[in-house]
């Protein structure tokens, strides 16, 4: 592999085999591990709540600051992801996150944190969330795009779970001390996005075709890729469908307060249950439905079906004994629905190229994709968190659990919903979509 200070641009032929595979690694890696502090909670909740000395609602409220701050930065992070070299926005996202991320680790002030959780919204979605799709996208053909993905996921899944089990040993050993635990989790979290921007620095090359050029700068300009994708009304159900998935992918991680809270487990079960559920069963699911969507030609096929279960998975995890003895069944019962939360997740911007989204407003597409999708981070947190602090002071804290899985069953059968809806739309539509894709493309080459 070469080093990518000064160069020409590249293809994807242009790359060996090996340089694809290492940024498809390189870039799934990140995305588990860049995103990590910021969702620290879904995985070590109960540590992370004592080393900062505050109740379920300010999590919920850090989360909300950050996702705020996501939601208005993910649009312009896909035009910036138009504009801006791949190489560029990817380093500078990891080390200033990282920059950030050391920060945290001195476990500061509430109010420091809220900025903080702010500084990530910026660094980790207005400047590197745009690189996770088009990179992997930009390595190969877009006929390889879906299975690239379920890869891409289950590389997230690989990394995640190593990454995790050591996360693990550093709370272990500081089990009667979680602000010192916390404390050195952070600053080794922070020392590995340094290395994946250090890496991304080298070994991301230019790639041909991955901006959106213009002769003369103006805003009009700027905004072309994102009106084209304003009227796709692929990118809107697509997105619709998102949001649902996004929803009762995030809310599985109140499964891991429930193991403890409410059925008694461990810190030791309850933390290696939330690192399986979180990344191990993702070295399986997202290859597994990245290779259904692609023998079923449809990714929005393979939603529908993993939602329908998904559903099911809510509505068993309601009817079992809220008792210690039924924490083993239940621990299955949660792993099996991080495999089809995560499996889903996994494969839903692929409905993008399904509906043939062309390449020359990718970027602004998954903009508008994750501008509605993760709206979910916005509220949800902090509604679950108001959830289980009153269901705490009523002194009914499995039927507060009980409610927040009811509410994610329902968004798991709307999701579904609206990726049949999705599929029969391109299906009926499919000479109407290719001709604006044809047409988008003609035009950003005559721009050119």
């Amino acid at each position: 592999m070469a080093l990518y200070f000064k160069g020409g641009e590249k293809s994807a032929n242009d790359l060996s085999k090996a340089h694809r595979i290492f940024l498809l690694i390189l870039i799934s890696m990140g995305s588990s591990t860049i995103y990590a502090p910021a969702y620290l909670k879904g995985v070590f909740y109960d540590p992370l709540q004592q080393a900062l000395g505050c109740t379920n609602t300010d999590l919920g409220l850090m989360m909300s600051a950050y996702a705020i701050t996501a939601t208005i930065c993910y649009l312009p992070s896909g035009i910036i992801a138009d504009k801006v070299r791949m190489r560029t926005l990817a380093w500078v996202g990891f080390v200033s996150t990282a920059v950030l991320v050391f920060i945290y680790a001195t476990l500061p002030s509430l109010a420091t944190c809220y900025l903080l959780f702010v500084g990530m919204g910026i660094t980790t979605i207005l400047i590197w969330w745009g690189t996770r799709f088009k990179v992997i996208r930009l390595i190969d053909s877009d006929d390889k795009y879906s299975q690239n993905i379920g890869i891409s996921y289950g590389i997230y899944g690989a990394a995640g779970l190593v990454v995790g089990m050591i996360n693990l040993a550093i709370v272990t050993a500081f089990a009667d001390n979680a602000g010192a635990g916390m404390t050195a989790l952070l600053m080794w979290l922070g020392a590995l996005i340094l290395l994946l921007g250090i890496l991304s620095f080298l070994f991301i090359p230019k790639f041909e075709g991955e901006l959106v050029h213009d002769e003369k700068f103006s805003l009009g300009k700027f905004f072309k890729p994102f009106g084209h994708a304003l009227k796709n009304p692929v990118v809107w159900i697509a997105a619709l469908s998102y949001f649902f998935v996004y929803f009762y992918y995030t809310g599985v991680t109140y499964t891991t307060p429930y193991l403890s809270g409410v059925l008694g487990a461990s810190l030791a079960v309850t933390s290696i249950v939330s690192v399986v559920r979180t990344y191990g069963i993702t070295l399986l699911s997202g290859p597994v439905f990245g290779w259904v969507a692609k023998k079923l030609n449809s990714s929005a096929t393979g939603i529908v079906i993993g939602s329908v279960l998904a559903f099911v998975g809510f509505v068993v995890l309601m009817v079992i004994p809220a008792n210690e003895g039924a924490a083993i069944a239940a621990a299955i019962v949660i792993i099996a629905l991080g495999f089809i939360a995560n499996g889903v997740f996994s494969i839903g911007s692929s409905t993008l190229t399904e509906g043939k989204v062309p390449m020359t407003i990718f970027g602004a597409a998954t903009g508008i994709l994750s501008v509605v999708g993760f709206l979910p981070d916005t509220f949800s947190s902090t509604w679950f968190g108001a959830i289980i602090d009153a269901g705490q002071a009523a002194g009914d804290v499995a039927g507060a659990y009980h409610q927040i899985f009811l509410i994610l069953g329902v968004t798991a059968l709307i999701a579904a919903g609206l990726a049949l809806f999705l599929r029969f739309y391109v299906n009926k539509n499919a000479d109407k979509l290719q001709a604006m894709a044809d047409k988008a493309a003609a035009e950003a080459e005559a721009a050119e």
